[in-house]
């Protein structure tokens, strides 16, 4: 039996296919543009919330106080209980790095978008050089504090040996461990990121209220804030239901919340401050007052 020629797609097929593809790509660039509108609306919303921003403080501390008695009831081999997992090797580990960069991204767009002042906004970004100053200064105290209150050990098949070497340096020099009481940079860090994200994107539902410009780029680059934000949740809960000792947790959160406190709380309310965030943003209603 005899085949006849396969005869191809004309250019009038070929037309059409071509038209229905732009059709198709325009309704998903659509849906996207959408969804991302309302995502971002929701969570400006959300994070906006007086109400819900104290409530998150209180969330924040019941991860710390009570995350630890949930490691009775996880899976001990899971992926998150080990030091070298992906997320606490390139997230936990660099967390100050990926909150400095998504995090100024946000208010570099916001500040300068609202204001269009290059003064205003160096103002505004000095905030995190503020923040990156608490780290690297409660990171050099917690190694202080370890140092003071340390002793050196050496491991032994029997147990460990105490040695009266007088300093971690001639400790680790000797081939020994110096063991003190550590402070969780972690839970620190992590709780200080926590509290500033939360504090710095609560500024967007302000700026939507003011009917500032908010196109798709600034809007994405808030969504991503609020996934970092979430991350950093999650992996807070990790560590501490899988690592280090109760105490040093808390005292990691609460150095952590203190030092929201001293910048976010209380010196950014004053004159001669970076400033809080939204500050000098918006512009103020005027009252009307009739005058006799």
């Amino acid at each position: 039996m005899e085949r006849g020629p396969v005869v191809g797609a004309g250019p009038g097929a070929r037309a059409r296919i071509q038209a229905l593809l732009d059709c198709l790509v325009k309704v998903l660039l659509w849906v996207a543009s959408a969804l991302l509108y309302f995502g971002s609306e929701q969570a400006a919303r959300l994070l906006g919330s007086p109400c819900l921003r104290r409530l998150y403080h209180a969330w924040l501390a019941a991860v710390v106080i009570f995350g630890p008695l949930l490691q009775f009831h996880v899976n001990p081999r899971t992926i998150f209980a080990s030091h070298g997992n992906f997320f606490n090797i390139k997230f936990v580990n660099s967390a100050w790095g990926w909150t400095c960069t998504f995090l100024g991204g946000f208010v570099l767009l916001v500040v300068f978008l609202a204001t269009r002042r290059v003064a205003v906004t160096a103002r505004h970004l000095s905030r995190l050089v503020v923040g990156a100053a608490v780290w690297r200064g409660a990171g050099r105290a917690f190694l202080l504090i370890e140092d003071l209150t340390g002793s050196c050990f050496e491991p032994l098949p029997q147990g460990l040996l105490l040695h009266e070497l007088p300093d971690r340096r001639s400790c680790l020099a000797a081939g020994h461990q110096w063991r003190g009481y550590t402070v969780s940079s972690h839970t620190f860090l992590l709780t200080f990121c926590c509290l500033l994200m939360a504090e710095e994107a609560a500024v967007f539902a302000k700026y939507l209220a003011h009917g500032l410009p908010a196109g798709a780029p600034l809007r994405l680059v808030f969504l991503l804030n609020v996934l970092l934000l979430g991350l950093w949740n999650f992996l807070l809960l990790c560590t501490v239901i899988y690592f280090h000792q109760y105490t040093h947790k808390v005292v990691g959160a609460a150095v952590g919340t203190f030092a929201w406190y001293l910048t976010y709380g209380s010196w950014y309310h004053q004159p001669w401050s970076p400033g809080s965030p939204g500050h000098g943003l918006f512009p103020r209603p005027h009252s009307s007052r009739k005058h006799n």
